[in-house]
């Protein structure tokens, strides 16, 4: 396998200009793909939401009356189920953390069934009435056409991950007329990382999909929503209290929300595919005294948006949408937690922005103003990441004068989200699994290696025995400046030039090189990460360090560099080092 990458990656270099415009041609590609399969999966959600709405009306509403609307969701729950339990397990839940892991753990690999299974099972869960949206789906959808194109084509797994970045922004630049917060969006939260390489791709990928979306639907905003403006600068204090309580009901969402899971989870009595089916009664029971919790609810938004609702329902529905989230979710359901999101954000600003307004109508904006400014501090507490909610909130409203506002209430919002809880909605569900994504992102891709991949096998040693002015000699003879020492075979230690240099302007220059050594020695195996490594040097502030035998800690193996790790990072996001197990390197070295 690393021979064939290995191939690939010359010829790309050779060929740097054909290569280039190919991966244009593949982006657009998926940006085609992803296109149009955001048309479809909205027109698969009007599909049953007809359906399921004004069927369920028509068949169950003569003989339940108005107590009908209760089974719309449960009957969705009832197909959802079995689809995702039966055919992709993946597809249960919002989607984004699977991607994540699909990146993190298996290079980017997908399964290409999971593009139909998805857009089924979250198109009904919606359609029936689920407290879900659109956006953690159609990215599932978006990767897994990534995937699948990249898979077809044979690419390697740095480019992989690339596609699957490409496919979740060209979803969320169709689904919400957001082209820059699709591209922001993949690098921020499925990457990680800001890439130039990435970037390119990815740009092209969401450009391509958001004009196949407006060709089909328009170029509208999201919401079309009044031009607010920071009445006085006075008024940034009541955003400073906006943005401390969206980073707060931010770590409730988050907790409420895996809470629901866990109780679901619990539910032994009764199988997993037929908890949707439970968890939609309940929803049902909801919506039965609010129905805006239906399906993804952005008529509500536009009309708090446009402060077109009394207090007490937007403070009510906050809470009620929380809640049967949660419950769609924590069931078993299929759909987004970004959607329900904006709607608790724009309830919560909402909630806020009516009392403030209410107390200083000279002084602040009106209530819609502090909505707006909310959706974007709950998603940026909620996911922490505070780049994305300001940008697909600018596009998705098409307000660039509530800048200010909206920067500081994202800033505050992800960082007392973030000081309060370690995992975002969409990190905590793979921190529940052992994976730390966040970490991985961390370090970048060398995380994982382990040091027998990197480190250097022929070793220049000091003997313990020899005096300080003849070991000068032998490093100023030298490539090197950090060498191990040894007595006999036995590893004692490891000295500098600058050590060396050091005790000989001393006029110690007559004591031998074991004499000067620091006892406490640090090591590392050959199936340690080179995370490990790292860590270890930052901890010592060392450069380098001697590898050594697993089972026999004096034996010297090699030593790995800082310059080890840099001259093979390359390398590895090549493809040209892979990871390996502990079994595979047992039979290497």
């Amino acid at each position: 396998m690393p021979g064939k990458f290995k191939f690939i990656n010359n010829y790309r270099q050779k060929y740097f200009w054909l290569d280039s415009s190919v991966l244009l041609i593949i982006a657009a590609l998926t940006g085609v793909g992803t296109g149009f399969a955001a048309i479809g999966f909205k027109l698969l959600i009007q599909f049953y939401h007809s359906m399921f709405f004004s069927g369920g009306e028509q068949l169950l509403s003569a003989s339940m009356g108005k107590y009908y609307i209760i089974l719309i969701p449960a009957l969705g729950g009832l197909l959802v189920g079995p689809i995702i339990y039966f055919f992709a397990r993946e597809a249960k839940g919002h989607g984004v953390p699977e991607v994540m892991a699909a990146v993190a753990e298996k290079d980017g690999v997908m399964r290409p069934r999971l593009v139909l299974i998805k857009a089924m099972a979250s198109s009904i869960s919606i359609g029936s009435g689920g407290s879900v949206g659109r956006e953690g789906p159609i990215v599932q959808i978006g990767s897994a056409i990534g995937s699948s194109i990249a898979q077809a084509l044979r690419m390697p797994p740095n480019m992989m991950k690339t596609l699957v970045a490409c496919g979740a922004a060209g979803g969320i630049s169709a689904t919400f007329n957001a082209p820059i917060g699709g591209v922001i969006f993949a690098q921020e939260l499925i990457l990680g990382e800001f890439v130039t390489g990435n970037f390119i791709l990815i740009v092209i990928t969401s450009v391509v999909s958001a004009i196949i979306s407006r060709a089909f639907w328009g170029d509208f905003p999201a919401f079309m929503v009044q031009a607010y403006h920071l009445v006085n600068p006075a008024e940034m204090g009541f955003y400073l209290i906006l943005g401390l309580l969206a980073g707060l009901f931010s770590v409730l969402y988050i907790k409420i929300l895996y809470k629901t899971e866990d109780l679901f989870d619990n539910i032994t009595q009764i199988p997993e595919y037929l908890k949707p089916f439970l968890g939609g009664l309940m929803v049902g029971s909801i919506g039965l005294f609010f129905p805006q919790v239906f399906g993804v609810g952005y008529e509500t938004v536009e009309m708090v948006l446009k402060n077109g609702l009394p207090w007490l329902l937007v403070f009510a529905l906050l809470f009620a949408k929380l809640i049967a989230t949660s419950i769609t979710i924590g069931s078993g359901g299929s759909g987004g937690v970004f959607a329900p999101g904006l709607f608790m954000g724009s309830m919560l600003g909402g909630s806020f922005g009516i009392l403030v307004h209410s107390a200083f109508p000279a002084l602040t904006a009106p209530a819609g103003a502090y909505a707006l400014v909310g959706m974007g501090g709950v998603f940026a507490g909620m996911a922490q990441a505070p780049i994305t909610g300001i940008i697909i909130i600018f596009e998705m409203t098409g307000d660039y004068k509530v800048i200010l506002p909206l920067m500081v209430v994202c800033v505050i919002s992800a960082l007392v989200a973030r000081g309060l809880y370690p995992e975002s909605i969409y990190t905590e569900k793979l921190a529940r699994r052992g994976l730390n994504v966040r970490r991985k992102n961390n370090v970048g891709i060398m995380a994982e290696v382990p040091v027998s991949k990197v480190m250097t096998t022929r070793v220049q040693t000091l003997e313990a025995s020899i005096q300080l002015s003849a070991a000068k000699d032998i490093i100023l003879e030298s490539a090197y400046t950090g060498f191990p020492v040894l007595e006999g075979n036995r590893l004692v230690g490891i000295t500098t030039y600058e050590d060396i240099l050091k005790e000989i302007k001393k006029g110690h220059a007559e004591l031998s090189v074991g004499e000067i050594l620091c006892n406490d020695l640090i090591t590392v195996t050959p199936y340690d990460s080179i995370q490990k490594v790292m860590d270890k040097m930052a901890g010592g502030d060392i450069g380098r360090l001697p590898v050594v035998n697993a089972d026999k800690p004096e034996e010297l193996l090699g030593i790995i560099s800082r310059n080890d790790i840099i001259n093979a990072y390359s390398l590895v996001a090549n493809g040209d080092i892979q990871n390996s197990s502990k079994k595979d390197l047992e039979l290497n070295l």
